[in-house]
């Protein structure tokens, strides 16, 4: 169904920070959101992550971040981001459950999407997220009430 699909001019508008330590899984995650119509900026770590927001003067709406990775782990580099960013919006990446992700600071309640992960696991996750209702609603078209 035509609505059922962002447009590439909808979502080219929502930036989104992927940061994984791992190229393949950096590399899959970009291509996917591109894919997608979303503008991705990349780093392989967290402090790479914040030189990158640093320098990118519009907004970024999600960062899409590996939980365990060297130096500042996700849940770190998360509240730095939000120090500058509070507006971001956070998703977790781990190939562990969130309670084995827990001494790493990941909260009950944080968003995560577990690795490995479909394409359409991730896409539906990140609209999730981002807040839309239906992991296929366009952004800022309307709700339907009940």
């Amino acid at each position: 169904m035509a609505g059922d699909h962002m447009s590439t001019a909808e979502t080219h508008r929502i930036r989104i920070l992927v940061v994984d330590d791992d190229p393949d899984v950096l590399g899959l995650a970009k291509d996917v959101l591109e894919m997608q119509g979303f503008s991705v900026l990349e780093a392989p770590g967290g402090a790479d992550a914040l030189q990158v927001a640093q320098a990118h003067a519009g907004p970024i709406h999600l960062l899409l971040t590996d939980v365990v990775m060297p130096g500042m782990n996700g849940p770190e580099l998360a509240d730095r981001l939000r120090e500058t960013r509070p507006e971001t919006k956070v998703l977790f990446m781990s190939a562990y459950t969130s309670e084995l992700a827990a001494p790493y600071g990941v909260l009950a309640g944080d968003p995560l999407i577990s690795k490995p992960f479909t394409v359409m696991g991730l896409v539906q996750r990140v609209r999730q997220t981002l807040g839309y209702r239906s992991p296929f609603a366009r952004p800022g078209a309307p709700e339907r009430r009940p």
